[in-house]
């Protein structure tokens, strides 16, 4: 089977035939249809990711796919279902034996781009805004990045709550997009003054950051009394450091949020959030935005679209092609 492969750190991909692997009890053969590439990838390449596999490793966090083969103790699965799955490694691949606890079993009408670009970045958001910050009904949300992968899922997310919507991103094309997502008020990050314009219109009660850097200190100065920053990310390559006499005076809440943690830490998050997200899709309540679709060989070129900011929404690779 073919594989894009890490072979040494911050290096390309490199295409790899392998040996079809045997899924172990309690996994099961899923055969790739679609990987949802992340920001994420990026840095697994340098090695700087949270997690960091052993070399040579095949990337891809997220996968879809249809269940080929069951191993010994799965009874939630069967052979011929089609799921998708955080799988945190393997996604580039034409097939992957994966846990059976990290898969989501995925209705008839949802295909399998949607499915690849789905869970990360729907489910990240949602857990962030709902389970951590409790976001309310008219309360202002404050996104910034809001036009990546992650971004513009909380923008739709955070519209679909009740809250009043402020989306941070760069250049007029890219705003347009939130615009169409839900966003009630639009800055331009390289020319705006987020803290002024913020402020303006009445403060933050909720920040989406993955961002990180400059960014995050304007947000910070533009909240209100006892809001809530959720930190997911430094997309800037800047870690802020958060001054303590801030959070004090104002009687802000901090929120960190390593979404896929909670694969181990409390699994029943994931499956919950997973619930209500795929309920809502059914509905016709979100629509991901998927910006670029390449095949399994052009992977190098899907991450670079994620480092140089290129894409909006979520990149997906089909992997049979």
């Amino acid at each position: 089977m073919r594989a894009m492969q890490v072979t040494a750190y911050d290096e390309p991909l490199t295409l790899q035939n392998l040996k079809m692997p045997v899924p172990a009890a309690g996994e099961v053969l899923v055969r790739v249809d679609t990987c949802g590439m992340n920001f994420g990838d990026t840095l697994m390449i340098k090695g700087t990711y949270q997690e960091k596999p052993s070399l040579p490793f095949t990337l891809g966090m997220e996968l879809a796919g249809t269940v080929k083969e069951v191993g010994d103790g799965v009874t939630s699965l069967q052979v011929g279902q089609r799921i998708a799955a955080y799988a945190g490694t393997g996604g580039l691949s034409e097939y992957a034996a994966i846990p059976a606890d990290v898969c989501v079993a995925i209705p008839d009408d949802m295909n399998s781009v949607d499915a690849a670009a789905f869970l990360i970045a729907y489910g990240t958001s949602h857990v962030a805004l709902d389970y951590k910050a409790r976001l309310q009904p008219g309360e202002r949300l404050l996104v910034l990045g809001a036009s990546g992968g992650v971004g513009l899922t909380a923008v739709e997310l955070g519209k679909l709550m009740g809250a009043e919507v402020i989306a941070c991103a760069r250049g007029a094309d890219k705003l347009e997009i939130c615009k169409g997502f839900g966003a009630d008020h639009v800055i331009d990050s390289e020319v705006d003054d987020i803290r002024e314009i913020v402020k303006g219109l009445g403060g933050a009660d909720v920040v989406y950051d993955p961002v990180g850097g400059d960014q995050f200190k304007a947000a910070m100065r533009a909240c209100n009394p006892e809001a809530r920053l959720l930190p997911l990310g430094f997309a800037s390559g800047e870690v802020p450091q958060i001054p303590a006499n801030i959070l004090l005076v104002k009687n802000l809440s901090v929120l960190g949020l390593y979404w896929g943690a909670y694969a181990k830490l409390n699994p029943k998050v994931l499956t919950d959030s997973f619930k209500v997200l795929i309920d809502w899709y059914v509905a016709g309540k979100l629509k991901p935005h998927v910006s670029n679709v390449l095949p399994l060989a052009q992977a190098n070129a899907a991450l670079d679209l994620l480092r140089t900011r290129k894409a909006t929404g979520k990149v997906v690779i089909e992997v049979s092609k």
